[in-house]
């Protein structure tokens, strides 16, 4: 289980995701203590393969 930051954001995660629920309203920054990286495909060949599996949905303010 992924757990967020004391602090509210994690400086080592930058995220511009602002509908995730774990982006920190005021900063481009994820509040997980750490992400999963997934494959969106099979084949991996480029970074646009890839995305953050630790995505979870959340309003936008």
């Amino acid at each position: 289980m992924m757990n967020r930051t004391n602090t509210g954001y994690n400086s080592s995660i930058k995220c511009s995701v602002d509908d995730c629920v774990y982006h920190c309203d005021s900063k481009e920054f994820c509040s997980l203590n750490e992400i999963k990286v997934g494959a969106c495909k099979t084949n991996v060949t480029t970074s646009d393969c890839t995305e953050c599996a630790s995505f979870a949905p959340g309003s936008k303010k």
